[in-house]
């Protein structure tokens, strides 16, 4: 339903685009998220675009150094990641839902990023920097 490509093993600040594609029954899921999960600790969304509106949401922990666009087809996405640190290694997954289920915080609306609310998801794609 998603695949994923474009992880590597590259050296602090060097770049890497991973890329995201849906297939059959995943193909009409509007929100498409990058999560990453290190080992030893929980999977956490990094990255989301609204594919419809083409909003984007990123967490603080990769704001500015990534950057997420629509691919070629219909709902696939680029990540691209720059100026890579060592705390970035980590198996990255790309997950899909209908839509993005959205939280108030602060007064913003910002995507839920819990796993559980999305249905499809990759097989992962590893990024190791050194």
């Amino acid at each position: 339903q998603l695949v994923e490509s474009g992880g590597d093993s590259v050296q602090a600040g060097g770049s890497l685009r991973l890329s995201c594609a849906a297939s059959g029954d995943a193909v009409n899921s509007y929100c498409m998220t990058w999560f990453r999960q290190a080992p030893g600790k929980e999977r956490v969304g990094v990255a989301v675009m609204n594919t419809g509106q083409g909003n984007t949401y990123y967490a603080d922990s990769v704001k500015e150094r990534f950057t997420l666009s629509r691919g070629a087809v219909k709902n696939s996405v680029n990540l691209v990641m720059l100026d890579l640190k060592p705390e970035d290694t980590a198996m990255y997954y790309c997950a899909a839902a209908r839509t993005c289920v959205k939280k108030v915080v602060n007064g913003r609306a910002i995507p839920r990023l819990e796993p559980q609310l999305f249905p499809y998801w990759g097989q992962g794609t590893q990024v190791t920097v050194s």
